[in-house]
């Protein structure tokens, strides 16, 4: 039973570590939110951790669909926001298991699309400053020129266009194509962004403050942030023989 418009996925892989304290902290908020895990086959038990909080204490705000194996961050996230539509959730929001994204921020995401009338608010590191804790400085600075990478190559008007904290309407969701969304790595979320954005959404940044995970492993690797880099050029390309459905009012 759908108990709230608002839900978060969250994608899992071997997070044993943070899980029960992120589904807390968020179903612990004055604000109303559900959660939809999408956990690809942890072999440290994290969908055992989500099950049993689903049966005992959140039988009716928190939910799982467990995948087979790593299909890639891309496909995890689509295959959330189709059970999120199916089942009629308004505002549908992308956030990290690690608490690298602060759960306190989600009602500020919220508000910018419900209450300012936005179609997706981002968290954005970037947009007031770089607001990053505990990232070693390479990382800080492959991030950031990363994102005026994107920006350049594609004229998103997005500060931090590869930020993973956002919160959708579900409109957008409807009218993208997410069929056609083709990248699994954090190119996906450069991809969802630009898409909107040529869509003809509102899109709007809100200041939050990056903290690095501080229990668990992280996934991020060489081979996404070349996925990033050449898949931005192509995304350009494409955009050029393609025509984007466009939002209705």
């Amino acid at each position: 039973m759908k108990t709230s418009d608002n839900i978060v996925i969250i994608p899992t892989y071997n997070e044993k570590e943070n899980i029960e304290n992120i589904i807390r902290a968020v179903l612990g908020l004055e604000e109303n939110f559900s959660i939809l895990i999408i956990d690809d086959a942890s072999p440290d038990g994290t969908a055992a951790i989500v099950r049993g909080l689903m049966e005992n204490e959140f039988q009716d705000r928190l939910f799982i669909v467990g995948r087979s194996g790593k299909l890639g961050l891309g496909t995890a996230y689509i295959t959330g926001f189709k059970w999120c539509m199916e089942r009629g959730y308004d505002y549908i929001f992308e956030m990290d298991a690690d608490f690298s994204h602060a759960p306190s921020d989600l009602p500020r995401l919220l508000s910018a699309c419900r209450d300012e009338g936005y179609d997706l608010a981002i968290g954005s590191r970037y947009v007031s400053g770089v607001n990053v804790v505990n990232w070693p400085m390479g990382r800080v600075l492959m991030s950031y020129f990363a994102s005026k990478y994107v920006h350049c190559i594609t004229g998103l008007p997005v500060h931090d266009t590869t930020a993973g904290f956002k919160c959708y309407r579900r409109q957008v969701l409807q009218t993208i194509e997410l069929d056609k969304i083709h990248f699994k790595g954090y190119a996906f979320q450069i991809e969802m962004k630009f898409t909107a954005y040529k869509c003809g959404f509102k899109i709007k940044e809100v200041p939050v403050i990056f903290v690095n995970r501080e229990l668990g492993t992280s996934k991020m690797s060489g081979g996404i942030f070349s996925e990033a880099f050449f898949g931005v050029i192509r995304l350009k390309i494409s955009s050029w023989l393609r025509k984007y459905p466009q939002k209705q009012a």
